[in-house]
C-alpha cells in the first residue's frame, strides 16, 4: 500500500458520524519515495482505539511498534506521535495526537504493543505526558531527584548559563578568527542577571 492509501484506509476504519468524537484526518511527510509515511491525526481520546484499528491484522496489519515521543508546541500544547510499522505488508504510519498543555494525559498503548513501555516513560519524564493505565510509569533516565521535563521548551537549559558553550556559536568566535562580535544566546538561555547565581548577587 502506498502512504496515501495507508492513510485513506485508517481514516475510513475510524470514520464516524458522531461529531463529538473529533475529526481524523490523514496526509503524507516528506522524505521522498521509500520514505514517505501516512501521517494520521486522531483525537486524544480516539488515539489507542487507532492504534487497535492499525494493527489489526484485517485491516493495515501494523504489527511492530518502532517508537514514540512528543513536540512542545507551546501554546497548543504537546503533539504526541508513534511509528507503527506492517512487518508483512512494508508500510508504515505516523499516528498523532494533541493533548493539552494543562491536562497533558493520553491512552497507553502497553497493552497493545508492549514496545512501548519505555518510550512512553521516557516521554512521561521529558515531557511530563501521562499516559493512562501505563503499567509502571517511572522515571527511565533522570536521577529522582531532578524536577522538570527538560525537553519542554521552557525549561531552563542551565548548563548553558552556567558555563560558556563550546565552540564556535558566531561566525569569527573560533580561537582562530580574529573579528568577534557580541555572542548570541541560545534558545532556552535567559540573559544574565535573569537567573542562577548573577540573579542572586543583583543587588
Amino acid at each position: 500500500m502506498t502512504p496515501e492509501e495507508v492513510g485513506e484506509r485508517l481514516v475510513h476504519l475510524l470514520a464516524t458520524d458522531d461529531p463529538e468524537k473529533g475529526t481524523v484526518t490523514s496526509e503524507v511527510s516528506g522524505g521522498g519515495p521509500g520514505h514517505a509515511r501516512a501521517v494520521v491525526d486522531v483525537p486524544a481520546a480516539r488515539w489507542w482505539f487507532a492504534a487497535e484499528a492499525a494493527r489489526d491484522a484485517g485491516a493495515l496489519g501494523c504489527d511492530f511498534f518502532d517508537w514514540l515521543s512528543a513536540v512542545d508546541e507551546l501554546d497548543g500544547g504537546f503533539s504526541v506521535v508513534a511509528h507503527l510499522w506492517s512487518t508483512r505488508r512494508r508500510h508504515g504510519l505516523l499516528l498523532r495526537t494533541r493533548v493539552s498543555r494543562e491536562d497533558p494525559e493520553v491512552e497507553s498503548l502497553v497493552d497493545l504493543y508492549p514496545g512501548a513501555a519505555w518510550h512512553e516513560r521516557e516521554t512521561f519524564e521529558m515531557f511530563g505526558i501521562t499516559f493512562a493505565r501505563h503499567p509502571d510509569l517511572r522515571p527511565l533516565l533522570l536521577p529522582p531527584e531532578f524536577e522538570g521535563h527538560p525537553l519542554r521548551k521552557e525549561f531552563v537549559l542551565a548548563a548553558r548559563v552556567a558555563k560558556p558553550w563550546p565552540g564556535a556559536k558566531e561566525p569569527g568566535e573560533s580561537e582562530g578568527g580574529t573579528a568577534k562580535r557580541a555572542p548570541m544566546r541560545p534558545p532556552g538561555v535567559p540573559a544574565p542577571g535573569e537567573w542562577g547565581p548573577a540573579k542572586e548577587e543583583k543587588p
